[in-house]
């Protein structure tokens, strides 16, 4: 007779049976359950949900956004303007050196349409402006000498003396002499200064997809001279006139030449590029930049001093306080062309967004729906574990490890079932039959579930349907404290 072989301790063995169990289950699909629901509203509510995500990521994403390009923004630019024109004051005509700063000419250029002169300074001592703070006097008591006011000309001596004009009186200071407004003389130069004309020269380059390309489209030597821009006939010509930019910012020429303003050219290269060269064009658009109605910041100004000698000695310079508009060229853009992959995320993203609508639905079905607990018993199926799982740990360990439960007895609960004869070892005395333990099918909760309602259903198959019992005795007649379902 062969030597029994050595039994592996109980812990060993379920460790064992529970791995198995758990790689068997790893290879296991699940799926969801359908139902199917036939009610009209409910399913009109579906519907709709999915057509108007469809029609979101159809016509929005992919036919207006264009996600199914890669892109990029902000392309690299450089500009260069030149103005051209001359312009008369009430003495004087006025040429581009003079009324143009800075003369270089690129993205910022400021065309001067009136001016405010200050002729023959000299340093020297003279009264200081009534516009400064506290710079009226009465006496010299009322002026400090050495004081320096930051907003004002100079530094005070001390001295009380009467002003430019007038009876009144200002607190002397060395300074160059005579003060801004003492003697100033007011020039416009904005009679002629529509007729000006602004060549913007731009080119942009996309680095990423290795596109160039400028705002002049036209390879003729001569065809800058006999341009000027119009975006239905001649979008390719930079060539403005002063008083177009001025109209299409929506402002008033002669006002915003007296006070000086900001003025924003926006070059816009939005390009395709699935689509032809040709149809990556410039648009221009203009609007004012500074604020026009706040009194304390609105307008544009700045002041130059020219300089010079009178007689090889003293030195002399002209003050003049410049009002202007300032035009300031500002390059956008965006570029796109069709990648793979932002196409592949978008409609993975679209496809996912579809599933709002069963989502939706689901709530309303589960919430709002006179059968909502039908349908709830329908859609999940719900497992109750044993009211006494330590009596019954055997069977409790049996179904965690998927087990199927064994056939409901007949015999009582004072009898245990016998073996056949010739099967199995006999039993001695006052022993206790064994449960026997299979080895595990899965893991899962979902398969544990459909492994009890497949026996259940064979068993129910194999005898006479009898009462259901109720939760109440559900105890009493389940000897082996099976979860009813």
């Amino acid at each position: 007779m062969a030597a029994a072989q050595p039994r592996l301790p109980a812990g060993v063995a379920m460790v064992r049976r529970l791995a198995r169990g758990c790689w068997s289950a790893f290879w296991d699909y699940e799926t969801p359950k359908v139902i199917v629901v036939r009610n009209r509203r409910l399913g009109f509510v579906h519907r709709m949900v999915q057509l108007l995500i469809l029609l979101y990521f159809v016509w929005y994403v992919f036919i207006v956004q264009k996600s199914y390009q890669d892109s990029e923004t902000g392309p690299e630019s450089s500009i260069i303007t030149k103005v051209k024109g001359i312009t008369m004051s009430e003495h004087k005509v006025w040429d581009v050196e003079e009324y143009v700063k800075p003369p270089e000419g690129g993205s910022v250029v400021s065309i001067i349409t009136r001016i405010e002169v200050t002729p023959s300074q000299t340093l020297g001592t003279c009264p200081e402006s009534m516009r400064v703070h506290s710079s009226t006097c009465h006496s010299d008591d009322d002026c400090v000498a050495g004081q320096l006011d930051m907003q004002g000309n100079g530094i005070r001596t001390g001295h009380c003396v009467p002003y430019y004009h007038g009876d009144s009186k200002t607190c002397e200071v060395s300074a160059w002499c005579p003060v801004e407004d003492g003697t100033s003389e007011n020039h416009f130069l904005g009679k002629m200064a529509p007729n000006f004309t602004i060549l913007i020269k731009n080119s942009i380059h996309y680095p990423k997809f290795k596109f160039s390309k400028g705002n002049i489209a036209s390879q003729k030597s001569d065809y800058l001279k006999h341009c000027t821009f119009d975006q239905d006939s001649d979008p390719y010509c930079p060539i403005f006139r002063l008083g177009f930019i001025v109209e299409q910012a929506g402002e008033n020429f002669t006002e915003l030449a007296h006070k000086g303003g900001v003025i924003g050219v926006i070059i816009n290269w939005h390009c395709d590029l699935d689509l032809s060269e040709s149809e990556c064009n410039p648009k221009y658009s203009f609007r004012r930049l500074d604020p026009k109605y706040d009194p304390a910041s609105s307008g544009y100004n700045f002041r130059f001093a020219k300089y010079y000698k009178i007689n090889g000695t003293t030195t002399t310079r002209t003050l003049i306080k410049a009002y202007g508009i300032r035009i300031d060229v500002i390059v956008h853009g965006q570029a796109g062309k069709f990648s793979l992959i932002p196409t592949i995320i978008n409609l993975a993203t679209a496809l996912t967004s579809i599933g709002v609508g069963s989502f939706l639905c689901d709530w309303i079905l589960l919430t709002f729906m006179n059968k909502n607990k039908l349908y709830s018993h329908k859609k999940f199926d719900k497992v109750r574990t044993p009211r006494h799982p330590s009596s019954r740990w055997p069977v409790t360990l049996a179904l965690v490890l998927g087990q199927i439960p064994p056939p409901p007895s007949h015999y009582s609960q004072d009898q245990p079932p016998s073996l056949p004869s010739g099967e199995g070892p006999a039993l001695g005395e006052g022993a206790v039959l064994p449960l026997a333990v299979q080895p595990p099918r899965s893991c899962s909760i979902s398969a544990l579930t459909e492994q009890v309602v497949d026996t259940l259903d064979q068993h129910m198959g194999q005898r006479p349907p009898v009462p259901e019992p109720s939760q109440q005795d559900s105890t009493a007649t389940d000897p082996k404290g099976l979860a009813q379902l």
